[in-house]
């Protein structure tokens, strides 16, 4: 066993069991106790522990990657989610916690109540809700499909970071994770997963500041972060010292990657200024929805001690938000200039972080041009078209190398050079690819044979559409073929002809496929930056942390959802506590599965699946939150029907985009949706990724809800003393006027 897999093992058994030594410790036999710890959970420890919910495998492992991915416009993370928690800090959380129920599900079902409302104080109890609640089952639903989204992130997290340093699967990493999750969640509830995202929390920021401030002083001198990413590098590094983001600026172009300072567009993650304000917005909205992030103000003893949980979490959360840009920034350094250095060099000379992460398929080399060889290169400058044709051997067609006009423009006589040394028999047309790519993400009905034979294929990007292709050859931007005009080639029929039919029996679109998956990029830096193998380790731990903790949360808020919302209040509402623990715990088990099944049939990287969440949870839950808590006009037929709107517009256009891997065949995904070129599967609003889509629903949602409740009848006089007393501020006891807050021990009963 090498010395990193030694403490990986140390590093991971250590872990686990203190999260499981606590949750034996803090194992809880009563509903108060499985679903908000008691009530009773100390500002700065619910701090922790809210900051170890929040910061998910999105933060840790794959928000970095995404900044370290797109440049400037990976910023929206950061923006998004940081905005996010402090308007969830400051406009919901203490409202929320005066009302003192379980789940948001709770405080919607009551807000938005047809009948009888159920009123927050222990003496106006009398036994739960036996009236059906279409706010509580529309709100349980949507609660249910944003926690099932977001944990799905947080599996394929787990698989992630077992397989690249386990010598696993991430199959067989997800299934760890799967038990280790179950079993804290099912014996602690809501206590014991509060006490080991405490322990969490420590392990994972201090996993995340030990490496940023390692490869700061290696490259700038500079031992904070943040400062070292404004910083010149050392002389050891380049003689010529140029500041950091100049040099990675550098390294971007030399590949065809442009500067990775660019604000938008191309260079910029392919988002425009559009895009980068609707998928920051969805995060910020969908972060103050969240429905396992509010629930953790429910678990302290007063409105009082809500606001300094959302103090103290705020302060730990800017440890991690803060030093990630520089981590980012450091992780795409090493991954630019190490790769770089490899160009050229063979299989037997790639360093041994690529040779453990390729055992995952997250990172893999595919000799396309088959010169045994390393190409790293940018695809989206450097097209590659093939001709093979093998369907009619006495067709001459001499070789020809057609590249974009950008490349020639930035490197002079690329292309004539190009022919000459790359040419080959058979009549080929080749041009390199990006050869350094994931390729998990390629079908497995071909990945066999792509593998076995890559110069059989036809390569071209995800964005250029078959037909595109076709056109493209009458372009005048590109070379005539076989020394034709362009105006020559447009009367060969029968060429354009034999391309397309060859095309279409040897063509793979690249797409996100082309590039290595964004999720390692964290995970490998500190390997790149050849740190020790305890550094490496403890990071592995700390990934782990990040994911498990919050996976722990939402399989809480899907349990308490199930046994609380839909079994107490709907189905049974005269079942014991022994009966409602049960069904809680039922309920996480199955949620487990469908969770491990989709964390290993993901529908993207980590950072992507959670912001489909945030985006759910914008669409839904805040504008119903905002209204419920702010307007007393709002009744049940409005906010119920703005709900409805909202996630269904937002779910389906997500479903579009992610066709293949939501519906789990292709074949399935074209019968319904049209082929991938179909507009319906592409951007089809306005060009709005489908991170972004949750703006477009929560909008919708406002305008529905506001529109419809000049026409239905208003909220009852009850619930309109309800929202008038949340709104109160909490005052000191035998204050006039004061409004106490809930006893949240007695909430099942309200």
């Amino acid at each position: 066993m090498s010395t990193l897999k030694t403490w990986t093992v140390v590093f991971v058994i250590l872990t686990f069991g203190l999260y499981l030594g606590i949750a034996w410790w803090s194992r809880v036999s009563d509903t108060k106790g499985f679903f908000i710890a008691g009530g009773g959970v100390p500002a700065p420890a619910n701090g922790m522990a809210t900051a170890a919910d929040w910061m998910s495998a999105a933060s840790f492992i794959s928000m970095a990657g995404l900044v370290s991915g797109m440049g400037f416009a990976g910023g929206v993370y950061l923006m998004g989610w940081t905005g996010g928690y402090v308007l969830l800090a400051l406009l919901l959380a203490p409202y929320l916690r005066k009302f003192g129920h379980f789940t948001v599900p709770d405080f919607i079902g009551d807000r938005y109540a047809p009948g009888r409302p159920l009123k927050p104080s222990p003496e106006q109890s009398e036994g739960p809700d036996r009236s059906l609640n279409y706010a509580r089952l529309i709100a349980l639903f949507c609660a249910i499909f944003v926690s099932f989204t977001y944990v799905v992130g947080q599996m394929k997290g787990v698989g992630v970071v077992f397989s690249g340093f386990l010598g696993v699967t991430p199959a067989t990493g997800v299934f760890i994770g799967m038990a280790i999750v179950f079993v804290y969640a099912v014996f602690g509830g809501m206590k014991g997963i509060t006490w080991t995202q405490v322990a969490q929390f420590w392990v994972l920021i201090t996993a995340f500041l030990i490496p940023a401030i390692a490869i700061s002083l290696k490259l700038t001198g500079q031992a904070v972060p943040s400062v070292g990413l404004a910083s010149p590098v050392l002389e050891s590094v380049d003689p010529a010292r140029p500041y950091l983001l100049d040099k990675l600026s550098s390294l971007n172009q030399q590949f065809g990657f442009g500067s990775y300072t660019d604000a938008y567009g191309e260079n910029a993650g392919k988002w425009n200024r559009l895009n980068v304000f609707c998928v920051c917005l969805a995060l910020m909205a969908g972060t103050a929805g969240l429905p396992h992030v509010i629930v953790r103000f429910y678990t302290v003893k007063s409105v009082k001690a809500a606001r300094w949980s959302a103090f103290w979490a705020l302060g730990f959360i800017s440890l991690l938000y803060l030093t990630a840009p520089s981590v980012a920034a450091f992780a795409r350094y090493y991954m630019v200039d190490d790769i770089a250095g490899l160009n050229g060099k063979t299989a037997e000379e790639l360093p041994q972080w690529y040779h453990d992460w390729n055992k995952t398929g997250l990172i893999a080399w595919v000799d396309f041009n088959g010169d045994g060889k390393l190409a790293f290169t940018n695809n989206l400058t450097n097209h590659t078209l093939r001709y093979d044709p093998i369907n009619d051997p006495d067709f001459e067609h001499p070789f020809t190398t057609i590249q974009h006009e950008r490349v020639e423009d930035e490197f002079p006589g690329i292309t004539e050079a190009l022919k000459e040394s790359e040419k080959v028999t058979n009549n080929y047309v080749y041009i390199h690819p990006n050869e350094l790519m994931r390729i998990g993400k390629v079908p497995e009905a071909i990945r066999k044979e792509l593998i076995e034979s890559p110069t059989g294929w036809m390569m071209i990007d995800g964005v250029t559409g078959l037909q595109e292709f076709s056109d493209r050859l009458l372009n005048t931007e590109m070379d005539g073929i076989a020394g034709s005009t362009p105006e020559e080639l447009a009367t060969s029929q029968a060429v354009i002809t034999e391309y397309s039919l060859l095309a279409k029996a040897k063509l793979l679109k690249l797409g996100a496929a082309h590039h290595p998956d964004r999720d390692i990029i964290v995970l490998a830096t500190p390997q790149m930056a050849q740190l020790a193998d305890w550094v490496v380790a403890f990071v592995i731990a700390g990934g782990l942390a990040a994911a498990l903790s919050t996976a722990s949360g939402l399989l809480l808020v899907i349990s308490s959802s199930v046994a609380h919302d839909l079994y107490f209040k709907v189905m049974n509402p005269q079942a014991s506590e022994k009966q409602r623990l049960l069904v809680g715990r039922v309920a996480i088990g199955v949620a487990v599965c469908i969770a491990g099944y989709f964390g290993i049939n993901p529908p993207g990287f980590v950072g992507e699946v959670v912001a489909f969440a945030f985006g759910l949870a914008a669409a839904s839950f805040f504008p119903a939150i905002v209204l419920g808590i702010f307007t007393k006009r709002v009744g049940t037929v409005p906010a119920v029907a703005g709900m409805l709107v909202g996630i269904t517009f937002t779910a389906f256009y997500i479903v579009t985009q992610k066709a293949d891997v939501i519906l789990l065949n292709a074949e399935v995904a074209a019968a319904i949706f049209g082929s991938p070129d179909s507009a319906i599967r592409n951007p089809w609003f306005f060009g709005i990724d489908a991170q972004g889509i949750g703006t477009v629903g929560m909008v919708l949602n406002f305008v529905v809800t506001l529109a419809l409740t000049p026409f239905f009848k208003g909220a009852s006089p009850e619930v309109q003393a309800l929202v008038e007393s949340v709104r109160e501020p909490e005052a000191a006891p035998g204050t006039p006027g004061s409004v106490p807050a809930p006893h949240i021990e007695n909430a099942p009963a309200h």
